[in-house]
């Protein structure tokens, strides 16, 4: 009887963590299966394609923060090359912007965090994403979802604007007293403009 209780259990944790998360917005642009979004940059102009078909909580949630203006004027906090470039969480301050309650991992869709996709950035909760999201600057593997552990949900491509992320990508960076955190820009990266074409 024991370890047919234990099986339930273990059944019934990954509902349990998905039933924990607030966060499965309402649609936005519902007529709009493949929204772009410019990143208007200090370095240059990104743009990307976002797939609601197969992340659409995330992307719903995206598209509200960048309908709300969330992301002007917040910087690319976090750089490491052949990897990331990460934002959408500071001002150039390093002034943390509010968030809504965070949105549910969709990390398993089938979207890999291959070179130039976004996808949401999370703590280790995996339903913990809110604002921040990064670019993958190369096929980073140990991103995705595997049999043991939850991924970080991909939810779109860049087509326009890899030039500029490999610029970015390159920028100087130091540790940061404000975030105590590495890998911060010495210079301000900054999202000057985000929005829907």
């Amino acid at each position: 009887m024991l370890p047919r209780l234990i099986l339930i259990m273990l059944f019934l944790l990954p509902t349990m963590a998905v039933a924990d998360c607030e966060c499965a917005p309402d649609e936005v642009l519902p007529d709009n299966l493949f929204p772009r979004v410019r990143l208007e940059t200090s370095m240059g102009d990104v743009v990307v394609e976002l797939n609601r078909m197969r992340a659409p909580a995330t992307c719903n949630n995206f598209l509200k923060y960048v309908l709300d203006g969330h992301y002007d004027g917040t910087v690319m906090h976090r750089v490491i090359p052949g990897f990331v470039v990460q934002g959408g969480g500071y001002g150039p301050d390093f002034s943390e912007r509010p968030v809504r309650a965070p949105v549910i991992n969709e990390s398993g869709n089938g979207l890999a965090n291959n070179a130039y996709t976004i996808a949401m950035a999370r703590f280790s909760d995996p339903h913990s994403a809110t604002s921040q999201f990064y670019f993958n600057m190369a096929a980073n593997d140990q991103l995705n979802p595997n049999p043991r552990n939850w991924g970080y949900t991909v939810f779109g491509d860049v087509v326009e604007g890899r030039e500029v992320l490999d610029a970015i990508a390159t920028v100087e960076t130091g540790f940061s007293e404000a975030l105590a955190a590495a890998d911060v820009p010495v210079e301000a990266v900054v999202v000057k403009r985000v929005r829907v074409e």
